[in-house]
Parts: C-alpha cells; structure tokens; sequence
C-alpha cells in the first residue's frame, strides 16, 4: 500500500514514537543508546534537509501573557549578532516603557517608536486611534522595506487589526513587501485567521493562571511594564 504521509510527519511521529519509549524505566542501558542513537540520526536528517535561511514572518497571540516578552527574546538575539532592529508599539505608549530604556544601550542597532496612547479603554476616542495606528503602521512600513534592518517587532498591532483600527489586506500586502532575508514579528491577543495562515511561525499563549484575573494583583514594574 503507498504511504501517503508526508516525510516530516512521518519522522516527526517517529520522535515522538521515540521519545515515549525512551520515557519508560524498563529499558536497558543499551535499548536506551540505540533509541537515542537513532533519535539523533532521524533529527540529523531533518537538519540536513532543512533550508538554511529563510525570513520569517512570526505571530505571538493568544490570552496568555509573554507575547511581547517573547518577541523581545528574539529582539535580544538579533542583537547579540550585531542586526539591526525596529520596534514599534501600536498600543502602548502612553507611558515610557521600561524596555525602551533597556534598549537605549545598543542605540546604534535598534530603533524604537512607542506609537500608541494607551489601552482603548483608556483613550475613548475611536478617531485618534485609528489616526495613531495609521501612523504607525505608515512607520512600520519603512522599516519593512528597509534592508538594512533584520528584524521588525510590530506589537500590539494583532489589536489595532482586532479592533479594526487596520485592515488585514493592508497588513498582508506590506508583509509582502519585506526582503527575503528579514524577519517580522506581530505580537497581541486575537490575531485575525488570514495573518495565522500567512505566517511562518505562530505561537498562542494559553491563559491558564493570571494574578490579576485570579487574585487581583496589580500590574508589577519587571513583570508586566
């Protein structure tokens, strides 16, 4: 009978196969060595297969905390090698953001623009966010086009798209727009389904526990801000 399974699930359910058994205490030293060994030798296929670059587009969504926090890890990355970097808030910024200070210390690679005004409940004004939002989706824009920076963290903007402060089609035609090599990232709860199906990488936090929701603590500085 033909296989019709993909290779990569194939060898990923194999992994998966793999890393039950060896979960088992029944094994012996030598039953473990040989599931490891072929552990590494269907990962180093996979590896050996795998394009060597490519730029990503990467959604962070879902109720969950960490969307932002995780975009930031990369951002530090990028860094770290010596990559230019853009960041542009749609949301936040009605305050100075503790990270903006952070950031002031590579202020030679990275470009910071905290373009909101606050949380929608907060501004009341349905006009100037939208005028806020255009704006800084006009910004996001240069930096997406612009090759000398590899990557561009646009947060909150799931929101400004959520709240329909911008149009998804407009999002999507200026992702298409980036150079190959770059890599973007779109952070805020309720991504619309047309980003998730365009992207490269998308992740979902799951709201499970919350100290605020469960037990009515305040935002933290180091925490939340």
């Amino acid at each position: 009978m033909k296989n019709d399974t993909p290779p990569e699930l194939n060898q990923d359910q194999e992994i998966g196969r793999l890393i039950d058994e060896v979960m088992s205490s029944s094994l012996t030293d030598e039953q473990y060595r040989k599931k490891m060994q072929r552990r590494k030798e269907v990962q180093d296929k996979r590896i050996a297969a795998a394009v060597p670059e490519k730029g990503l587009i990467i959604v962070n969504t879902g109720n969950g905390k960490g969307k932002t926090t995780a975009a930031l890890g990369m951002v530090l990355r990028s860094l770290g090698h010596g990559y230019k970097v853009a960041i542009i808030q749609f949301i936040k910024g009605s305050w100075e953001p503790s990270e903006k200070r952070v950031f002031s210390y590579w202020e030679d690679q990275i470009e910071f623009h905290a373009m909101g005004e606050g949380f929608t409940w907060e501004t009341q004004d349905r006009d100037r966010d939208l005028d806020k939002a255009s704006a800084a989706w006009e910004k996001s824009l240069e930096y997406i086009r612009n090759p000398d920076f590899h990557l561009v963290l646009l947060d909150e903007i799931n929101i400004a798209l959520k709240m329909a402060y911008l149009p998804v089609e407009d999002v999507l035609a200026g992702l298409a727009q980036k150079p190959a090599n770059k890599h973007v990232i779109l952070t805020g709860r309720g991504a619309p389904a047309a980003l998730i199906e365009r992207a490269d990488l998308v992740t979902e936090m799951t709201l499970v526990k919350h100290p605020f929701r469960d037990q009515g603590v305040k935002a933290q500085p180091g925490i939340e801000y």
